[in-house]
């Protein structure tokens, strides 16, 4: 089965920091916090309509690299045209931890894709990897702004180098993968699966690079980008949703683990596109839930059966209908009723979501396949 290819639909642009966050910091008594979380909303905002405008005028067509990488620095400034470049594939470690991480995590992701799942880059079609380093200044984020990976130094305060956390690098590279399968629009629960997918392809990278059993994994996203004195475990955790920080500085995390909590917001960016970075943290605990219920590491019959299900999902791809086919490609990889299935019933039971498709599920071949055995590229 080929995979959708990208269309005329609009890609937003896609933030590792949610905007509400963003927005409950300009309330902090500290003026730093207040103007870092004030220029890195309006910095998304310029960078959202520079996105429409890519988006027009289509996806960027390249000549097939296997993923290669490259570092530019953009020296605090915020266009692109004017970084430089300061690692390549070829030349040696840059004397900048930024550029170095950067350049890593880059490599890993493309080498779990490459290795795990049989994927040629982010586009399945050898797609080179860039990373601009060093935007702006006090610039609180990073994203994927659908051709290339842009990285904040942080506030100091707050948030420090987004370069240093492999699992928010995983994450808006992997944004760049469903860009090219399931396309999956980004709003509702379409969004949240969106986001979803990309936090749990983020943990995964981050666990297969460590050699960590599911069990074992902390399922935190971005621990490591806020500063000591912060107090917050991470952005987000996919093991419970909704703990991942509460503290005076950044509030409490809002999101949900079970279907009893969904959010509905209305479909706006100041609503987080109804709610995608919130409502993200229901499928997120259920891939927590099939792991751990399989056990044994994640990037095994776990991540081969979201990646399977995810090439078999379409832009309007909601919650029932993504489970229902996790269900399904459970089943064609690894056995109809076996552990693995039976696994992914309970889990998304666990967040409150019944299986509707066939315990058999279709006659075909999966999209996908095991480990051990060709997965397919795009």
């Amino acid at each position: 089965m080929s995979e959708p290819r990208p269309t005329a639909v609009r890609h937003p642009l896609h933030c590792i920091v949610p905007p509400y966050l963003l927005r409950h910091l300009l309330e902090s008594d500290d003026p730093a916090v207040r103007e870092a979380a004030l220029r890195s909303l309006l910095g998304s905002a310029a960078l959202r309509a520079h996105r429409t405008a890519l988006s027009a005028l289509g996806p960027r067509v390249t000549a097939p690299t296997a993923g290669r990488r490259t570092i530019f620095d953009l020296r605090h400034r915020t266009t692109l045209t004017k970084a430089k470049i300061v690692r390549t594939e070829e030349g040696p470690a840059s004397a900048d931890a930024s550029v170095n991480q950067a350049f890593d995590g880059l490599g890993a992701t493309r080498d779990f894709y490459r290795e795990v799942l049989q994927r040629d880059s982010i586009d399945g079609r050898g797609m080179r990897l860039d990373g601009y380093v060093h935007r702006g200044r006090a610039f609180n984020n990073a994203f994927w702004d659908g051709q290339e990976m842009i990285f904040g130094d942080g506030d100091g305060v707050l948030f420090t180098d987004f370069t240093g956390s492999l699992d928010v690098i995983a994450h808006e590279l992997t944004h760049g993968v469903t860009q090219f399968t399931a396309d999956l629009a980004y709003h509702g629960q379409s969004g949240a699966l969106n986001e979803s997918v990309s936090d749990v392809f983020g943990s995964v990278v981050k666990q297969w690079r460590l050699g960590q059993s599911a069990e074992a994994a902390d399922w935190l996203i971005g621990a490591e980008i806020f500063t000591p004195g912060v107090g917050a475990d991470a952005l987000r955790s996919l093991k419970a949703p909704g703990t991942a920080y509460d503290t005076p500085q950044l509030g409490k995390d809002p999101q949900p683990d079970h279907m009893s909590g969904y959010v509905q917001l209305p479909d706006t960016e100041e609503d987080d596109n109804g709610g995608v970075h919130l409502n993200s943290g229901i499928p997120n605990k259920a891939f927590y839930l099939v792991a751990t219920g399989i056990g044994g590491s994640s990037w095994e019959a776990p991540a081969h059966i979201w990646y399977a299900a995810l090439r078999a999902s379409e832009a309007a791809t909601d919650f029932q209908h993504f489970a229902d086919t996790t269900h399904v490609q459970a089943g064609l990889l690894y056995g109809v009723d076996g552990a693995q299935q039976r696994a992914v019933t309970a889990a998304w039971a666990g967040v409150g979501i019944t299986i509707s498709s066939p315990v058999a599920g279709p006659v075909g071949s999966p999209v996908g396949s095991p480990v051990g055995s060709p997965a397919g590229g795009a």
